[in-house]
């Protein structure tokens, strides 16, 4: 009987504390198997959410090119690309920059450091950016290729500029005018010939240019260097267009004609402008009096006038000029040389401008027309004279008598009437007169011509 009892009491069932023990064990590694899973399934949702917000960032996009961002700030900061905002300027040098980082950037070229030097040719760089594109120049790594021609560059901005030529995409658009460029930096020395801006300035004449690389085919001028020499006829250029359109003269080659007129020209830009005369399209405006201009030049030679400076002066009356080109014409006045002579009927012009708008006298020519009336003219001044005629705009005013005129040479005539001055004199009797033509009316009395018969 003892016997049997021990054995049921070994075969009785394990202690209670054992059992839960046991029983906490496995709980416990179920808990942590739990945990753990809901810790995956955390980080998978988080990942989601991450992907998911993402891609939700990713619409602000811009309404001009299309190209999107995950932020505004991204969007504005691209934006000022288009518009050609720069709002941080350098204190050092006043250039302007599309975000501060770009400043910052730009501070390391005013403390004159160069940490990166190439090991191939010893040239420094204030910027690991330039120092690894000048890299590639010995590398002869150009990794971004265009599709279209198979032309290749060493960064995406660069191909992505060139991709423009031929998409004929222009992105960036004149807020004076409707031209547009296919580069941000065009578009800034574009507008520059609107304002009138020059920042660009030499150190040894001290004249002014819109662009950095005007200033240096400027300084060539100083230099007194003429590389580009033409084989046919001898002549040097210090700049090559000027040499390649000088090749066209020998070769005779006006390949730009205009469909109003017929007249030809050697380069596109040379043909634009000449289109404007039959338009009457004034893009370049005076800030200053309002005043428009076909062409850049003629509106910076305009703002002269404002200022007033007059930096040649002649060495025989002291009378100053604000041009090199008017002080020449003046000392034919001096010399009374007169070397343009006319071919058909002999008369000489101190200036081949003048002999040009004679000539048009023989020819009959009137090349100039205008689109509102129909009425032709010899000369684009006289245009131009005229279309104020039709706006009936009076820029020009006496100061003694507040009458206005509609140009400066009207004026001029007109102050001869509050001046005791009469230029014209008759050599015959000595009689002066004010005006030209009443002078030539009286020389006809000397030579008993009456050709207006009733």
């Amino acid at each position: 009987m003892e016997f049997i009892k021990e054995e049921i009491e070994d075969m009785s069932y394990p202690e209670p504390s054992r059992i839960k023990h046991e029983e906490t064990e496995e709980q416990i590694d179920q808990m942590e198997e739990k945990e753990q899973q809901h810790k995956l399934n955390d980080i998978k949702k988080l990942c989601d959410f991450k992907t998911h917000e993402t891609k939700a960032k990713k619409l602000h996009t811009c309404s001009q090119c299309g190209k999107s961002f995950s932020r505004a700030s991204g969007l504005s900061r691209h934006l000022r690309i288009h518009s050609g905002e720069k709002p941080f300027k350098c204190d050092h040098c006043g250039k302007g920059f599309i975000s501060s980082s770009h400043l910052k950037k730009h501070l390391i070229v005013h403390s004159g450091e160069k940490p990166h030097v190439c090991s191939l040719c010893g040239k420094s760089f204030s910027r690991l950016s330039c120092f690894k594109l000048h890299q590639k120049t010995h590398d002869e790594v150009r990794d971004h290729v265009c599709c279209d021609c198979g032309k290749s560059f060493t960064t995406t901005s660069q191909l992505k500029r060139h991709q423009r030529i031929h998409t004929g995409e222009k992105p960036f658009k004149c807020s004076y005018c409707d031209k547009s460029f296919t580069h941000s930096g065009h578009l800034k020395t574009h507008e520059r010939l609107h304002t009138g801006e020059k920042p660009f300035n030499c150190d040894l004449c001290g004249k002014d240019f819109i662009s950095s690389s005007k200033l240096k085919q400027h300084l060539i001028v100083h230099s007194g260097e003429k590389p580009h020499v033409c084989s046919l006829c001898g002549k040097s250029f210090s700049r090559l267009y000027k040499f390649k359109l000088h090749q066209k003269t020998h070769d005779g080659v006006r390949d730009h004609v205009c469909s109003l007129c017929g007249k030809s020209f050697t380069t596109t830009k040379l043909l634009k402008r000449h289109q404007r005369i039959h338009t009457g399209e004034k893009p370049y405006t005076c800030t200053q009096c309002g005043k428009s201009f076909s062409q850049a030049s003629s509106l910076r030679n305009h703002l002269l006038h404002h200022s007033g400076k007059k930096s040649f002066s002649c060495d025989q009356c002291g009378k100053g000029f604000i041009f090199s080109s008017n002080l020449k014409q003046h000392l034919t006045v001096h010399s009374d040389e007169k070397p343009h002579v006319c071919s058909l009927c002999g008369k000489s012009f101190t200036t081949t401008y003048l002999l040009k708008g004679h000539q048009i006298i023989h020819t009959g020519e009137k090349p100039y027309t205008c689109t509102q009336c129909g009425k032709s003219f010899s000369r684009a001044s006289g245009l131009s004279d005229h279309l104020l005629r039709h706006s009936g705009k009076k820029t020009f005013s006496c100061d003694q008598c507040g009458k206005d005129f509609i140009s400066s040479s009207n004026l001029k005539q007109h102050l001869i009437v509050h001046s005791d001055e009469k230029p014209h004199v008759c050599s015959l009797c000595g009689k002066s007169f004010k005006w030209l033509s009443c002078f030539k009316r009286h020389q006809k009395t000397h030579d008993g011509v009456r050709d207006h018969v009733l």
